[in-house]
């Protein structure tokens, strides 16, 4: 296998530097080639990527049009047979592509996903929202944590396509988020497999203050309903889980103010079980209680987004595109 790193990348040059010094650490003795998409940025990062000569990359710059058409332009011009698709803000452990290779030549799928962990040199918030990304208490427990193989949905942060595939499903649609979910369904649909790779993380520093994690997760929110209507069968009940336990803590606070307190007991259960999970995964007081703030927003955002996109796109029979434009780029 001949890897290409496909690595879009809008208006954040620092990040590319982090993450091409993070290959330069890598264990990987074969050769490989890293491709970057700038994606229309008014501040580009072809002066970073001039720093890296002892990597291969390559760099294209192409009009906006946002990052799936962007990891599609690249995946068309790479060498390679099997491509791994990055996001700009993730570092990249050293022994990364070495287990991906050795993952592969043990058992081959055409589709792989990986997860993502926060370094020490996180702020603390970014290692919050990391925690509650990817806890089993919180929506982490039903982004697609199984290994089972044919039906884990890779996202696109840390992704693994082979070259036959994309060719085949003509890699990702236009949506945004969404378009991870919507392309391994469309991989299985034709015989595609995918699995998780779980020893092959990388380091995603995702958003760094709180009204832009807010607005990425109602994002997710409303992009789940929308591929749901594209895919009646691979519907989940579980995809409801933020919504109900946004309306439920609404409720709580009703029954509370009719001095009936129970069920408002139980979030504050829930929430103390979340900070002393929290707490003892990252040993830190802030951190538990940036935790706290973090799955707050990220059920407020989610659940949010998740109920107004049903109601518009699956009662009221909206087209996605035109209830929420700002989810569609056009090629």
């Amino acid at each position: 296998m001949y890897f290409s790193l496909i690595i879009p990348i809008y208006n954040r040059p620092e990040e590319i530097d982090e993450l091409l010094e993070s290959l330069t650490k890598q264990t990987y003795s074969n050769d490989y080639e890293i491709v970057i998409i700038e994606d229309g940025s008014t501040i580009t990062c072809k002066h970073i990527i001039e720093k890296y000569s002892q990597l291969n990359v390559s760099y294209y710059f192409k009009p906006n049009s946002g990052p799936g058409d962007s990891r599609n332009y690249g995946m068309r011009v790479a060498k390679g047979d099997y491509f791994i698709i990055l996001d700009s803000d993730c570092i990249i452990p050293p022994m990364y592509l070495q287990t991906v290779h050795e993952e592969l030549t043990k058992e081959y799928v055409d589709c792989f996903g990986g997860p993502d962990a926060a370094l020490d040199s996180f702020s603390n918030i970014q290692k919050a929202i990391n925690f509650t990304m990817t806890s089993f208490l919180t929506t982490g427990g039903i982004r697609g944590g199984s290994e089972k193989i044919g039906k884990f949905q890779p996202r696109s942060f840390n992704m693994g396509l082979s070259k036959k595939a994309f060719e085949d499903s003509n890699g990702f649609g236009n949506i945004h988020p969404g378009e991870d979910p919507d392309l391994s369904i469309r991989l299985w649909k034709l015989g595609y497999k995918t699995k998780l790779i779980s020893n092959a993380f990388v380091y995603h520093k995702r958003r760094i203050d709180w009204n832009k994690f807010y607005i990425q997760v109602n994002k997710f929110g409303l992009a789940r309903p929308i591929l749901n209507s594209w895919y009646p069968e691979y519907a989940k009940i579980t995809f409801w889980f933020p919504t109900l336990f946004l309306l439920g803590f609404l409720f709580s606070v009703l029954c509370l103010l009719i001095k009936f307190p129970y069920f408002f007991y139980a979030y504050v259960i829930y929430f103390v079980l979340l900070f002393v999970s929290s707490l003892i995964q990252n040993k830190s007081l802030s951190i538990a209680f940036y935790s706290v703030i973090a799955a707050k927003i990220q059920f407020y955002g989610y659940g949010k987004g998740f109920l107004n996109s049903f109601i518009k796109v699956q009662l009221l029979k909206q087209k996605p595109e035109m209830a929420f434009p700002k989810l569609f780029f056009r090629k």
